[in-house]
């Protein structure tokens, strides 16, 4: 067995995992911003990773601007995109709490980031300002869909899931685990095991890093000093017609954003660095066992 490190130098056995409700999330979108946004054709996807949703809302004759922080993700994507696709996308690389295109301030229709990335911005300060700086590029009137999952910091045990994709001949199977949540440090541990094995493969390859947390209390704050407001929220399942209610046990969530123009935005002092590669979940995979439910 050979032991690699990383799972984001392999975007294929990435996607294999997490990019199967391509269509749908884009459905998703697309309905959110008809009904809470402007219904316009100017998207932002920041960590936007292998490109699988740039190359959909392409396709359906959108106008999209991404980024990411691994270059490795962002050759896949541009890859896949046809000519005429290429003439609508933008792609580059940049850290999410350090994007800035003065060209499209004001712009952006729909900024979307769906699966959980955010949580890897490693401080309120570079949270505030991913945030504040995405705000600069929408439209009074546009959304930021953002998905990540809140944290229980009752939670007991830690929560792990498995997931099994293919890439042609190659089987991948993926092990997430996250540890207990650290109430004062606002981070939880997270160990990512892909096992890919074909002919003449058998590769493990091992990520690990920390996700920052946050309770609902913790991102209503966190979006009230960044000048948003949440329009609605909504689950993983992308059920347009199942918004969440109050009370709810469910963890993942999917807020719509929009600029508060009650509010102006917490100053926001420059973060130290943070990683801002793509992290998964569970609501886009062939095969899906959760041990403990979110």
């Amino acid at each position: 067995m050979e032991k690699r490190t990383d799972w984001y130098e392999h975007p294929q056995y990435y996607e294999a995992i997490f990019g199967t409700d391509t269509v749908r999330e884009v459905d998703f979108l697309q309905t959110l911003s008809e009904r809470f946004g402007t219904g316009g054709k100017l998207w932002l996807e920041p960590a936007c990773g292998a490109g699988r949703l740039v190359e959909e809302a392409a396709r359906r004759g959108l106008r999209v601007v991404g980024y990411d922080i691994s270059e490795a993700m962002l050759d896949h994507a541009r890859k896949r995109l046809t000519p005429a696709q290429r003439r609508r996308v933008k792609l580059g690389p940049s850290r999410m709490e350090a994007f800035a295109d003065p060209s499209l301030e004001g712009q952006v229709d729909l900024a979307h980031c769906l699966v959980s990335t955010f949580r890897y911005l490693d401080s309120e300060a570079a949270a505030r300002q991913h945030l504040v700086g995405t705000r600069r590029l929408l439209k009074p009137d546009g959304i930021y869909v953002l998905g990540f999952h809140l944290t229980d910091y009752e939670r007991a045990r830690p929560e792990h899931e498995r997931w099994v994709g293919q890439v042609g001949a190659d089987r991948v199977v993926c092990n997430t685990n996250e540890g207990l949540p650290e109430r004062r440090a606002r981070r939880s541990a997270m160990r990512n095991r892909l096992r890919v094995t074909g002919p003449d493969k058998d590769w493990l390859i091992e990520t690990q890093w920390f996700f920052r947390t946050y309770s609902a209390a913790q991102a209503a704050k966190l979006f009230r000093d960044a000048g948003m407001r949440v329009r609605a929220c909504f689950t993983f399942d992308y059920d347009i017609d199942a918004p969440v209610t109050r009370g709810s046990l469910r963890l993942d969530r999917v807020f719509v954003l929009q600029p508060d123009p009650a509010s102006e935005p917490v100053d926001t002092p420059s973060p130290a660095p943070a990683s801002v590669r793509k992290a998964p979940r569970g609501a886009s995979v062939v095969e899906k066992r959760r041990k403990i439910s979110r």
